[in-house]
């Protein structure tokens, strides 16, 4: 993958999406590619109280509680341009693109039927319409590169791949 210039993730808060922003950093990372989390919000997210300003607010602390949970805070030694975009999150993640050398990294799909649904229409929508590569990471690859150090005691081994 050489000549990646930006890696773009999707972070909605699920096992899914960090397992996607562990890999995204890696791949950032090892390609000194700027990362670009996205988190998209819509006014379908709306409970009819709530403000505008207040779905966005919670969209980038969103954004923020991903890393703080993966990382302890925003990883150093990255360059990093978080989006929080008002979209569904299929174009969020395309419209965050800007060549064929970026990557787009989303999580995969969860057992639950509404999880399925939604994911493979956002992987669908992305791969056939970025124009780059896309990868969808499973919540298990996660899961296993962090079980065993956690079965010994370890420190989590987040930035080392």
């Amino acid at each position: 993958m050489t000549g990646t210039t930006r890696v773009i993730v999707g972070l909605s808060g699920s096992l899914s999406s960090l397992a996607a922003l562990y890999h995204a950093v890696g791949e950032a990372a090892r390609h000194g590619a700027t990362l670009v989390p996205v988190a998209a919000w819509t006014t379908h997210d709306r409970d009819g109280l709530r403000p505008l300003s207040e779905l966005e607010h919670a969209a980038r602390r969103r954004l923020d509680i991903a890393f703080e949970q993966a990382y302890g805070g925003y990883p150093s030694g990255l360059v990093v341009h978080p989006v929080v975009v008002n979209s569904e999150p299929g174009p969020a993640l395309v419209g965050a693109v800007t060549g064929p050398d970026d990557l787009v990294v989303i999580g995969a799909a969860t057992r639950r039927r509404l999880d399925r649904l939604r994911h493979a229409s956002i992987g669908r929508h992305c791969r056939h319409r970025a124009g780059c590569r896309v990868v969808e990471v499973s919540p298990s690859e996660l899961l296993t590169r962090l079980e065993l150090p956690a079965r010994m005691g370890a420190p989590l081994p987040l930035l080392a791949r």
